[in-house]
């Protein structure tokens, strides 16, 4: 009788096992300065998005977005990893829920973005990766269902995303997208396999 053979199972190595973990742990501890909520808006501003774009500017789509994943799965367990020391599954009940759905989704598309440019990391790509997926993809999701949830209309939950998050963001953008350009150029090890990255 022929042996039962097994395919191979794909496992993260430990040395990304680590920087998942860590980054989950950066996006926690951008949290710490708390939230800051402008004009009665009923999601705050948090540092958080930036840890969301690092992930994926540095660690690539897949790395990046199971760092994010991670944390919000250990926020859903109810520890208070969110920013204002949030926790539990009551989070993902409330207005802020688009924007945490599309924290994950945010990372992979930067991160499958600066990927496309590896070995190299270009700045003005960069900066657009994190434009287009730490802010574009996460108000995709964070805005139709903010304004679902507190029952205002979409024009309006769009203006005031507008008016309260994008100054910061634009903000925040240029902030990972210069961190990220000095730990590809300083530390190329950390990015997405280069090998893989040309194959595809």
């Amino acid at each position: 009788m022929p042996a039962v053979t097994t395919p191979p199972t794909r496992r993260l190595p430990a040395r990304d096992l680590a920087l998942v973990a860590t980054f989950a742990a950066l996006i926690a501890v951008l949290g710490i300065p708390g939230q800051l909520a402008l004009f009665g808006n009923s999601v705050p501003i948090t540092l958080q998005t930036l840890g969301v774009m690092l992930a994926g500017s540095i660690l690539g789509w897949k790395r990046g977005a199971l760092a994010v994943l991670v944390l919000l799965a250990l926020a859903a367990a109810g520890l208070p990893l969110l920013a204002g020391g949030r926790g539990g599954l009551a989070v993902f009940a409330g207005p802020s829920v688009g924007y945490l759905i599309g924290f994950p989704i945010g990372a992979a598309v930067t991160g499958w973005l600066v990927e496309r440019k590896l070995p190299g990391y270009s700045v003005p790509w960069g900066f657009a990766a994190n434009l287009l997926g730490g802010v574009g993809v996460v108000y995709l999701f964070g805005i139709p269902l903010q304004a679902a949830i507190t029952g205002t209309s979409g024009l309006v939950a769009t203006a005031v995303a507008a008016l309260v998050f994008l100054p910061g963001d634009l903000l925040k953008a240029l902030v990972a997208t210069t961190v990220a350009a000095g730990v590809h150029r300083g530390y190329p090890a950390v990015a997405p396999r280069r090998e893989l990255v040309r194959q595809r």
